[in-house]
């Protein structure tokens, strides 16, 4: 079965403003995508942006390009992001975000046009880090297509923090651990910046590029805790990745990563157990959301067919 067979392209789409609650008093908001004139319930897609964007970095890309290979999506903001409440704004727990990402799975589930048994996550960057964690741990899901993901914090910050400033890196981090102590309001850092007086998590030009394009008003701001650094430098979703099997795991790799860094994502790759894709793209980090998109988005939709498709005994 081909997959224009499965949902002929292109469809018209809707998009529509959803919400729902991930804890008491946190709303996430986001939007529901889905063919137009489908019949329900059809497969669906959940995704998420990565480390300190909102789904306005390049995600509505991939969402309608999903929901015009006839997939219902959802794309949300991370709590303290966009559109989402932000109990702390501008902070990132990834497992806090892992935690919310489950409660919009039980949100499809609760959706009519939504077969909960045909749903598949996309996650990129932190959040490819997200897909994995969620693939071995929450069996909903019966795919998963992790791009340019994340995959040990602590190797990252060995090759991306020089080693003679890891010292002054933890002094910050353990004032700020005393600032938070004292009731006072948390050190922030900007995201992107390329002089060397503003701490920034990332100085390179393409990053500063992808960050600071031209977003909708007040959607974005150019900041991050503090912390949220020293939880990404902890945070290791690679261990996670032999125990994804037996869901469907898919890597997108940039061939010349240096965020999340292609060596990590190609070990983590052979760690991997059956089934599973590797699928290499040209250029950097950011190359995905945009030079290489349409490779990109392609082989996500392919393995999403492969995969979300009913198996022949559910067929009417």
């Amino acid at each position: 079965m081909t997959s224009s067979e499965i949902a002929p392209q292109p469809l018209t789409i809707e998009q529509h403003n959803v919400a729902f609650v991930a804890e008491p008093g946190v709303v996430l908001r986001g939007w529901l995508f889905r063919p137009a004139g489908a019949e329900s319930p059809l497969p669906t897609i959940t995704m998420a942006h990565g480390y300190a964007g909102t789904a306005h970095h390049g995600l509505f890309r991939f969402a309608r390009a999903f929901a015009q290979a006839g997939f219902v999506v959802l794309l949300h903001d991370h709590r303290n992001f966009g559109g989402s409440d932000a109990p702390d704004p501008c902070d990132i727990d990834p497992w806090q975000q892992i935690a919310d990402w489950r409660s919009a799975i039980s949100f499809l589930e609760s959706r009519p046009e939504v077969d909960a048994t045909r749903i598949g996550l996309w996650g990129t960057s932190y959040a490819g880090g997200h897909a994995i964690v969620l693939g071995a741990t929450e069996r909903r899901l019966k795919a998963v297509v992790a791009q340019v993901p994340t995959i040990s914090g602590y190797e990252q910050g060995l090759r991306r923090v020089a080693p003679d400033a890891v010292s002054s890196l933890e002094a910050a981090f353990i004032e700020d651990d005393r600032r938070r102590f004292r009731g006072e309001p948390g050190q922030r850092i900007s995201v992107v910046g390329d002089g060397h007086d503003q701490p920034a998590a990332y100085r390179s030009q393409d990053a500063i590029d992808f960050y600071l394009q031209d977003l909708p008003a007040n959607s974005w701001r150019n900041e991050v805790t503090l912390r949220s650094g020293r939880a990404a430098r902890m945070y290791e979703p690679g261990a996670w990745v032999a125990r994804v099997s037996p869901t469907p795991l898919m890597l997108v790799v940039a061939m010349t990563d240096t965020i999340t860094l292609t060596g990590l994502a190609l070990a983590a790759y052979e760690r991997a157990l059956q089934p599973k894709k590797l699928v290499m793209v040209q250029g950097g980090h950011f190359d995905p959301y945009l030079s290489q998109f349409y490779t990109a988005s392609e082989a996500a939709v392919a393995w999403f067919h492969e995969h979300l498709r009913r198996s022949p005994e559910d067929q009417p």
